[in-house]
């Protein structure tokens, strides 16, 4: 029987993508763990791994091909023994047995590729397809075979109910392979959402201008997914902002002298401090010293993260993705600075994996390099913060009565109020601006 490749889901909010490159032909033998197209999203360019053997029969959606729907047919691999000449194309709808591919960054001349990351692996894979074909690895059908077991008697532990090795091995000592398989249980259907709410038609918009004064561009993938991301945290996300000014001259000082006894690697200096990669560090230790603001908010419960793990806004052509800063609290500040200069430029290049953008538990979002004094963030869930960093300037404050000019830097964090209220709030930027005025404590 042969098998259908769906559009595989990169993320788990991925709708759509665009299949921007067959790297095989029809006709082309192919392998588990072949790489066999390239799918763009709006955040990366994505490699899909075969997981079946077989041939690839037909081309179903051509590459350049735009908006192609996650779990879209756009492939057909002919199986063991048959004519891949013959097979056709299926109509829509139809589902032979599913092709599960799995996926990976695309690499920029790479001698090698890296594993699939786990959560696009996982988000990748589909069900078992009917046919009552089982949905199962090709090593765990050669072991399942040779065993005489019933592959659509055993239930799959891998993603999605794959059936994998450890399946088939079970099933062999257990004995039970031989039974009839239940009928699954039917997936309960998520309750429908609540419609957003929605501005002028853009007809109406257009009539406010004249014809021919206007260039229309139409948006892509990464506009329509910020657009719709920001607003249904607006719409659903109670904002609550807190806001205080940091001296910054203590830890000017002492980024200065940590980059001047910087060691040198390849004739150049291990590392090179930012402002932000400290600011990093300081709401991390800040999240790890105020626990209860180390939240995600979900309608059962509040989740509380034993890791702080910061994401940082980078801007990109078209748009920003946020490259996330790993358990920030306990790294040192050469490794935050190298970790985030080395995804910064993968973020630019669209090559970071989705684990590298995706969860997080807070978010700082930078403007202050624009000169920009101020300004408040969305908070983007997962995260229930987000905290916005505006730049360091001379002002003049009040020192033991008498005016003083210091380097300050104001910073305003938006909170989700359904889990971190007004006072936590306050709380976390007063553990924040400690870190931030005594840096040193940083170091320890």
């Amino acid at each position: 029987m042969p098998t259908n490749i769906l559009m595989p889901a990169l993320s788990p909010t991925m709708e759509k993508g665009n299949l921007a490159k067959w790297l095989k032909k029809e006709g082309d033998t192919i392998k588990s763990g072949d790489i066999i197209a390239e799918i763009e999203t709006d955040k990366a360019t994505m490699e899909v791994e075969a997981v079946d053997e077989g041939v690839l029969a037909k081309i179903v959606v051509p590459e350049g091909t735009a908006d192609v729907a996650v779990n879209e047919i756009i492939g057909v691999i002919a199986g063991e023994g048959e004519d891949a000449k013959s097979v056709s194309a299926p109509a829509a709808g139809a589902a032979p047995k599913a092709e599960a591919p799995k996926a990976e960054p695309a690499k920029a001349d790479a001698p090698a590729p890296a594993a699939a990351p786990a959560a696009a692996r996982a988000a990748a894979v589909s069900s078992k397809a009917s046919g009552n074909r089982a949905f199962a690895s090709p090593l765990a059908r050669r072991i399942a075979k040779e065993a005489g077991l019933d592959l659509a008697a055993i239930a799959g532990s891998g993603p999605h109910g794959r059936i994998v090795e450890k399946d088939v091995e079970a099933a062999k000592k257990s004995g039970g392979a031989k039974a009839a398989p239940a009928a699954a249980a039917p997936v309960a259907a998520k309750p429908a959402a609540a419609p957003l709410a929605t501005g002028p038609s853009d007809e109406q918009v257009k009539k406010l201008f004249e014809p021919g004064s206007y260039e229309e561009i139409p948006h892509d993938g990464m506009r329509k997914t910020i657009a719709r991301r920001l607003t249904e945290a607006k719409q659903t996300i109670p904002h609550f902002y807190v806001t205080v000014d940091c001296e910054l001259d203590a830890l000017l000082k002492l980024r200065a002298e940590l980059n001047a006894a910087a060691p040198e690697k390849d004739g150049k200096p291990a590392y090179k401090l930012s402002v932000n990669d400290m600011v990093i560090k300081a709401l991390a230790l800040a999240l790890k010293a105020v626990p209860d603001a180390n939240v995600s908010w979900t309608e059962s419960a509040r989740l509380t993260h034993k890791h702080a793990d910061v994401g940082v806004a980078v801007s990109i052509p078209g748009g920003l993705i946020t490259p996330i800063i790993r358990d920030a609290c306990h790294k040192t500040l050469s490794q935050i600075s190298n970790e985030m200069k080395d995804m910064a430029a993968r973020a630019k290049a669209r090559k970071l994996k989705p684990e590298e953008y995706q969860g997080g538990t807070t978010a700082v979002s930078n403007l202050g390099m624009f000169g920009v004094k101020d300004f408040a963030a969305v908070v983007n869930p997962p995260h229930a913060t987000i905290l916005a960093v505006g730049a360091g300037e001379q002002r003049v404050i009040v020192k033991g009565g008498q005016p003083a000019v210091a380097t300050v830097m104001s910073v305003t964090l938006s909170t989700d109020h359904r889990a971190v209220d007004g006072a936590l709030g306050a709380e976390l930027l007063q553990a924040f601006k400690g870190y931030i005025e005594k840096p040193m404590a940083m170091l320890v």
